[in-house]
């Protein structure tokens, strides 16, 4: 069965913008599954990174997809059960049989948005779910990741929280079981966070859901840079399946969709019309935005041991071809623009290492289509959420079909 996607599923993974998360205690700001998630799957992937070194291709291809496909699958497991507070879903999981019933309805739920995906995704969650969370390399790693992620978020509510009686048991939960975690690389580094260079780098990334895109349009849902990201990696990951994307191409898509503004650390969220208003100005942010990548995040990488991150995340970035949205491979070091029609036919192979651009381009467009219908869906009257909306319209009424996905389709459905 072919992949189809459709705009359900594009709407069901834009879903946890609006699901909160420590509901039941005080917060400084709304936090959201969504960005929760995407600092979850950069963790994982700098601990993939990490734990994969030395490993021959083929084992390291397969553990980042495993790594992926686990952390969408708890994903669309949490939109579900996104409202039982933690220790009663451990209580559930103890009892395999309550834990398998719970994970059935969950499938259920889902089944009318993800089949499309086809028989062998459905059966991959659910061999996915009935599995120990300690089996295997790729299970331990996104554990590690979901509780660095979720223990981030608690340092956030923790010093205004002084009376709640639960504070102290979560947190002793949280460290115990990252403790239990530390003989994977980079575990240690990570809750030493104010000691290392990749410690300070996950935290910063984190700071990413600080940042409100369309800063100065009101929406509902308000969506931030670290979530818009994860969405981004989601939808290149899905565009990537249905195009018969290979191996090495469907990861790099979806970690380029997930580091694809990661320049915004340093910039913030600079509106399309700013950027756009001539190409001296954009020219002048994407300089301003290389150079204090360079400085804040990629030398203090390379010095401090850690430079195959630093290169992953220039190629992830674009630098070496000058944008993000450039489709490339590489061909024995050297890193080469592609044609989609070529990254489609003889470069779709995972030896050259392939990364869309025009698809990544697709899927932040799409999501950025989403954030605004969903707004005026919701009630808000923009006029800078209805030009959005025409300008994507019309871009890809012009371009219908972009790196063989159907566009302008999709987008019809909307309407």
């Amino acid at each position: 069965m072919s992949v189809i996607i459709r705009k359900s599923l594009l709407e069901l993974i834009f879903s946890g913008a609006f699901m909160k998360r420590w509901n039941d205690k005080l917060r400084p700001m709304e936090l959201v599954e969504v960005d929760k998630q995407g600092h979850k799957m950069i963790v994982a992937w700098l601990l993939f990174v990490l734990n994969s070194k030395g490993m021959d291709v083929a084992r390291k291809r397969a553990l980042g997809e495993s790594i992926i496909e686990g952390g969408i699958y708890d994903y669309l497991y949490r939109l579900v059960i996104t409202d039982i507070k933690p220790p009663v879903f451990y209580r559930i999981k103890e009892n395999p049989e309550d834990y398998r019933t719970l994970s059935n309805w969950v499938l259920d739920q889902l089944k009318p948005r993800i089949m499309p995906l086809g028989e062998g995704f459905m059966r991959g969650m659910s061999e996915y779910l009935m599995q120990p969370e300690d089996k295997g390399l790729a299970r331990r790693i996104l554990n590690a990741a979901h509780l660095y992620a979720s223990y981030s978020e608690f340092k956030l509510l923790k010093s205004i929280n002084t009376m709640d009686h639960e504070l102290i048991e979560i947190e002793e939960s949280f460290v115990s079981r990252l403790e239990g975690l530390r003989d994977l690389k980079g575990v240690s580094e990570l809750l030493n966070e104010n000691d290392n260079v990749l410690g300070r780098f996950a935290r910063m990334c984190g700071r990413l859901r600080y940042q409100k895109r369309w800063s100065q349009t009101p929406r509902v849902p308000e969506t931030s840079v670290l979530g818009h990201m994860f969405i981004v990696a989601s939808y290149s990951w899905f565009f990537s399946m249905e195009v018969g994307a290979c191996r090495a191409r469907c990861q790099n898509n979806f970690f380029s969709g997930l580091f694809h503004d990661l320049p915004e650390l340093l910039t913030r969220d600079i509106i399309s019309p700013v950027k756009g208003a001539s190409q001296e100005i954009g020219d002048l942010i994407h300089e301003y935005e290389n150079i204090e990548l360079e400085r804040v995040v990629l030398t203090p990488l390379k010095e401090g041991g850690y430079g195959e991150i630093a290169e992953r995340l220039e190629y992830f970035l674009g630098l070496e071809v000058g944008s993000e949205f450039k489709a490339t491979i590489n061909r024995d070091g050297e890193i080469l623009e592609a044609s989609d029609a070529k990254l489609a036919g003889e470069y779709n192979q995972d030896t050259l290492d392939p990364k869309d651009g025009p698809l990544l381009k697709v899927s932040d467009s799409i999501a950025a289509y989403i954030e605004a219908h969903t707004a005026l869906k919701n009630g808000i009257s923009s006029d800078q959420l209805h030009h959005a909306l025409y300008r994507i319209q019309q871009t890809y009424k012009e371009k219908p079909v972009i790196a063989g996905v159907q566009v302008s389709a999709l987008l019809a459905d909307f309407d």
